[in-house]
């Protein structure tokens, strides 16, 4: 099977972690055949390690691992400041929704349950890993006492920092830059990670709920069975 290459020729250092040494090596095998710099680990404790030397683009977690769990891992991560735009994918056979809901409390920036085709998973990656090279993306978004800078990760509300995690910072400067636009699930979702929006997955809400929290309740605005906008009043 011919594989992608990660999207747009740049070089990404990847990190997987799985218990499961044979699963563990076939990602490891289909990732670099991809084109990934890729080092591997069994515990939770070898991933923190790891990400202090190796300093990677993105972590692929699964749940179940030997010592400090993945979720614990993720949340771990995120303390780090050197790793500000780390991206985080859970490849896990949990299915459990209090599972998926504690990984994106976590900090997680996608969940996926296994079995996913190489492919597909591939794709996934791509996918979470285009937004990496945000800063193409530059310039201030404004709204009243909120600001939002694109190419330096930053979110100020009344002149303060608000610490948000990627995709928080990506679900805002998405509704932000066309105020009072519409945006259904579904298209969040294309939009932000990248795939096709299932009528169980949480991670919109999620996200919303943690977003309002950190910039305020009045700027995101729910249409009920429709979705969100970002409201400018």
């Amino acid at each position: 099977m011919q594989l992608s290459t990660p999207a747009g020729r740049d070089f990404y250092r990847l990190i997987i972690a799985d218990s499961d040494r044979d699963s563990l090596q076939a990602l490891k095998s289909a990732t670099e055949m991809a084109g990934y710099e890729v080092k591997v680990a069994a515990s939770g404790q070898e991933v923190l390690d790891l990400a202090k030397k190796f300093v990677p683009h993105l972590v692929l977690l699964e749940v179940s691992l030997n010592g400090i769990d993945g979720i614990e891992v993720c949340h771990e991560l995120r303390q780090q400041n050197n790793l500000n735009r780390l991206l985080i994918a859970f490849y896990t056979s949990r299915t459990e929704d209090y599972t998926q809901i504690a990984a994106f409390e976590a900090g997680a920036d996608d969940y996926l349950v296994k079995p996913v085709k190489p492919s597909v998973l591939l794709a996934r990656l791509n996918a979470l890993l285009k937004r990496y090279r945000g800063v193409e993306r530059q310039g201030k978004l404004v709204s009243g006492s909120l600001v939002l800078d694109r190419e330096r990760y930053l979110v100020f509300r009344d002149q303060q920092e608000i610490m948000l995690a990627r995709k928080e910072f990506e679900l805002l400067a998405l509704l932000l830059a066309t105020p009072r636009k519409v945006y259904t699930r579904q298209e969040i979702y294309r939009e932000i990670w990248g795939g096709e929006f299932g009528e169980k997955n949480r991670t919109i809400d999620v996200h919303i709920r943690k977003l309002r929290e950190k910039v305020g309740e009045q700027f995101i605005k729910t249409i009920k069975g429709i979705g969100y906008a970002f409201d400018a009043a």
